[in-house]
């Protein structure tokens, strides 16, 4: 009886509110302070330590195999560098790992957006399982 009292034509429509508190003015200062937040991580290195040499990881690793093993050889090159002849342009290199960022996101986005589905046609049909239909689950009730 309980279960049936959840479908009513208010819920069904979307008019009908889920019980669920919505986002307050705390769940606002709790996303402004962590983007202030990631937004100083990601500037002020390059604010505060104006002499320095932002270097990646590559450039680091080869600088300690040249000072470990200076006859070291690398077994190993890049695909498309050995297929091309030569190195890549920078200009290529980026757009190679903006489309690689960009193919990335969209999966998560597509996982995370199933994630928000899934909750929302768990909530709407008072089931554990999600089924096939919703409404052929209402109308066998």
């Amino acid at each position: 009886m309980e279960r049936e009292d959840r479908f009513t034509p208010e819920r069904r429509e979307g008019k009908a509110g889920t019980g669920h508190k919505t986002a307050g003015k705390s769940s606002r200062t709790v996303a402004a302070a962590l983007l202030i937040g990631a937004v100083l991580i990601a500037f002020a290195p390059l604010f505060l330590l104006k002499d320095a040499e932002f270097g990646g990881s590559d450039d680091r690793g080869n600088q300690l195999i040249e000072t470990t093993d200076p006859g070291y050889e690398p077994w190993a090159s890049p695909v498309l560098e050995t297929l091309l002849g030569g190195e890549l342009p920078g200009e290529v290199e980026s757009m190679l790992f903006c489309l690689q960022t960009g193919i990335g996101v969209g999966v998560i986005a597509f996982f995370m957006g199933r994630f928000v589905e899934r909750k929302k046609w768990t909530r709407q049909c008072g089931l554990s399982e999600i089924p096939d239909d919703c409404q052929t689950v209402r109308e066998e009730r």
